[in-house]
Parts: C-alpha cells; sequence; structure tokens
C-alpha cells in the first residue's frame, strides 16, 4: 500500500493570533510553528496503516524552507520519504495548492505506482480552508469523503466513519481515494529520540512550483471574538460573607 499525506506548516495551535497591519497574513514574528492537528491525525493514521499491511507513506508539504522541519517532524514518526513544495512563505490560494499537489502525485505515480489513499487533514488551522482536499480528489478524478473519525482499509476499498448527530455515517469507497480527516481519528504518537535521528537520513524531495496567477482573491483576515469573561465583585473583607452565601445557594453548593 502506498499512501500520501500533505500537511502545511501553521503557527502554533492556542496562542495568541495576531495579524498583520494589512490584515492579510498572520503576525508570526512571535509565534511557534506546527502542522494542523487534523494532519496529524492524518499523519498518525498512515504510519498506521503502512505498519499493518506495508508499503510506503511519503509526507508532502507546501510552504517555506523551514517548513522541512514539519516533514522531518513526520518522518520521525516513522513516515518514509518527504516531498517539499518550497515557495517563498506567501499564502497560496487553494486552487493554485491544489494544483501543485496534483502535479507532484502525478509525477510521483508515474515513478513508483499510484497512491491508494492520500490524506488531508479536514482544514488548515490557520486560514480554515476546506478546499485543497476536495480539489485534488476532483482532479485526479477519485472518490472523496470528508470529516472523518474512522478509516480502515479491507478488500480494496477505505471505510470512511463521519460523526452525525445520533451516531456515525458510514461509507465505503474503493481504492484509490482521497480522504479528509479530523482531530479525534486517533491518538498520535510523540516521536523519539531514534526516530529523530533517523528522520535526518531520510530523503527529502525538494523542489519550486511555479506559483499560477491567482483566481481567487483574499480580501482580509479577521481573528474572531473569543468569549468574553466578566468577574463581579461581590465585596471587600467580611462584608462581602453575605453576598458569597447567597451566590454559593443560587448556584446550588448550599441549601
Amino acid at each position: 500500500m502506498r499512501v500520501l499525506v500533505c500537511v502545511k506548516r501553521v503557527p502554533m495551535t492556542g496562542g495568541r493570533i495576531v495579524l498583520t497591519e494589512d490584515e492579510q497574513a498572520i503576525d508570526t514574528r512571535h509565534l511557534g510553528f506546527t502542522i494542523s492537528p487534523h494532519e496529524e491525525c492524518g499523519v498518525e493514521e498512515a504510519i498506521r496503516l503502512v505498519e499493518a499491511v506495508g508499503g510506503e507513506s511519503v509526507v508532502l508539504t507546501l510552504g517555506p524552507a523551514e517548513a522541512v522541519e514539519q516533514l522531518r517532524d513526520a518522518m520521525a514518526l516513522g513516515v518514509d520519504r518527504a516531498i517539499h513544495l518550497e515557495t517563498d512563505g506567501g499564502e497560496w490560494d487553494p486552487q493554485a495548492t491544489a494544483a501543485a499537489i496534483v502535479e507532484v502525485a502525478r509525477a510521483d505515480e508515474a515513478e513508483h505506482g499510484p497512491f491508494d489513499l492520500i490524506f488531508f487533514g479536514n482544514e488548515a488551522a490557520d486560514s480554515g480552508g476546506y478546499q485543497v482536499g476536495l480539489r485534488v480528489a476532483h482532479a485526479l478524478g477519485r472518490p472523496v469523503a470528508t470529516g472523518l473519525k474512522g478509516v480502515s482499509v479491507a478488500d480494496g476499498s477505505v471505510r470512511c466513519e463521519q460523526e452525525v448527530a445520533g451516531g456515525r455515517d458510514v461509507y465505503r469507497l474503493a481504492l484509490p481515494a482521497v480522504v479528509t480527516v479530523k482531530e479525534g481519528l486517533n491518538f498520535p504518537r510523540f516521536p523519539s529520540v531514534p526516530g529523530r535521528l533517523r528522520a535526518q537520513r531520510k530523503p527529502v524531495a525538494a523542489s519550486t512550483p511555479a506559483r499560477p496567477e491567482p483566481r481567487l482573491a483574499k480580501e482580509r483576515l479577521v481573528v474572531p471574538e473569543g468569549e468574553r469573561k466578566q468577574a463581579e465583585i461581590l465585596g471587600h473583607g467580611p462584608e462581602a460573607a453575605p453576598r458569597v452565601v447567597e451566590v454559593l445557594r443560587q448556584i446550588g453548593v448550599l441549601s
């Protein structure tokens, strides 16, 4: 089995996100980088499949020179080799990203044989885009299922599970296929020290794709407002005691 998993270098999730003054990008001067949580599960699932049935796993990213760090992280976990589509660090729109991935995937398949499965995260952690996996599947003419919380391969097909209200929807796709997965699909492993050392010796095929003229326009980025927290001062010193007792009774701590 041959498995390709596509990842994206994104700012560490959970940190405070600040935009540049023109609202066209995230200010990354004080942020660390990782891959999206959904993609971490995609990497783990690709490794598990190859461990179970044999074959080869490949990780691919389109991003700046520094993105090789995320490729090495994936190979430290057990991915066999990497493909780096190196850019100047600017954000590519989904159409251009998908076109670059399709081109390199076809070239790799011509040399090594078809990928049975191509994994994507359900959406990127920075831009929240959902399009790339769907566009790649359409361009390659392969079936696709999105937002998966369960993936298993048997008898030339992949069983896909989507969480829905009250249970799960189950689909079967003939291989080769494309899937996009969500956090919670599995529990990603942590890299070991020997794994990190092996990753430094694993091959990374780097190339610089030509960026097409963008056909999709980004107006601006917006950081969503978080939930506002409020604090109520109940009083000062002993005078606050009656009010504290009243609040405790309101929330059921005291009867």
